[in-house]
């Protein structure tokens, strides 16, 4: 990349020298510094919003922080920039893209992950555990065709900002209260008929949830999975959760062990695993999030959201309170 006179130049006089010629016939020039402008700075930003612009030959610099590919009809996530170990910020709106890389997660520095516009259907369990769950803050999947999010996917306790318009959504994780850094929650026209219990551990700034056809909340109604005597199972799950046993899967088996990280929790705070009774209570958002957006036309702001009790004891002392306070 240098002037080419100056290099032929400077390869005269090596060759000069390399002969025995005097120094002082040398067609050297004085030293001058190097001009702020002639330096090259390693590129950290790129934006890509073209088919046309899309380099097919040429290599991603590994010096970028920022890389936007939109509008590219991209399939898949092009491996090259899966090797882009600085990237903090990397936007992928706008494309075909149908599943998402398990090398992914292999960016560790990664904040920022837009995923809007494109035709996924699940977000991958391997990316909640991967290097992911300790650098994402900000991540929209809006604008695609997710149905459910998988357990994994609250271990992604990093995030502040979480999108998920538009997609068909039939319920939220049921451990999504332990996102407590999440400060800001959209997930409008999907299709939620209700909230889990654990949203209300959320402490939001701005919630939306408008255009989800949510089921009118009847505590009258309960569906009741109760078994009774309790199985030998759900005894030794309810005890291992409530005095908090350490168990792993170097114990148990995995399955069993899926089973207690999702176990529900009753309204006297014992857990239970597969003997419940389920009914849905109307929430006021305000009591989750500082600014919510109206849920429907009519200017309301409840929910409903899921509650569970661990004996019919349980519930008919929730029921006897309801009934007075209406």
């Amino acid at each position: 990349q240098a002037n080419v006179s100056n290099l032929k130049t400077f390869l005269s006089a090596v060759r000069l020298a390399h002969q025995g010629n005097d120094t002082s016939v040398l067609p050297l020039s004085p030293l001058v510094p190097a001009k702020n402008s002639d330096v090259e700075k390693p590129k950290t930003k790129m934006i890509i919003t073209s088919r046309r612009d899309y380099p097919l030959t040429k290599s991603f610099p590994f010096s970028l922080e920022h890389l936007q590919t939109s509008y590219c009809k991209l399939a898949r996530i092009d491996t090259r920039v899966l090797c882009l170990k600085k990237l903090r910020k990397l936007d992928l709106s706008h494309n075909h893209i149908k599943q998402l890389p398990a090398t992914l997660g292999d960016l560790v520095c990664l904040q920022e992950l837009d995923l809007h516009d494109n035709h996924l259907e699940a977000f991958s369990g391997a990316l909640c555990s991967s290097d992911l769950q300790k650098s994402l803050q900000f991540l929209d999947l809006s604008q695609n065709q997710i149905q459910a999010l998988p357990i994994e996917f609250c271990q992604l306790r990093g995030l502040v900002r979480l999108r998920l318009d538009d997609n068909a959504l039939l319920r939220l994780p049921c451990r999504i209260g332990q996102l407590s850094h999440l400060r800001f929650l959209s997930a409008a026209r999907n299709k939620l008929p209700f909230l889990p219990s654990d949203f209300r551990r959320l402490s939001l700034e701005n919630l939306d949830l408008f255009g989800n056809p949510f089921e009118q909340p009847n505590p009258l109604v309960p569906n009741i999975q109760l078994k009774i005597p309790s199985t030998l199972l759900e005894c030794a799950a309810r005890a291992t959760i409530n005095h908090r046993i350490p168990y792993g899967c170097h114990l148990l088996p995995s399955h069993l062990c899926k089973d207690l990280e999702v176990a529900k929790t009753c309204r006297c705070g014992s857990a239970c695993l597969s003997s419940f009774i389920q009914i849905t209570v109307s929430m006021n958002l305000h009591h989750v999030a500082h600014t919510v957006v109206l849920v429907d036309n009519m200017g309301g702001t409840d929910a409903p959201v899921l509650c569970y009790f661990c004996s019919l004891h349980c519930y008919s002392q929730f029921l006897d309170r309801h009934l007075q306070s209406n």
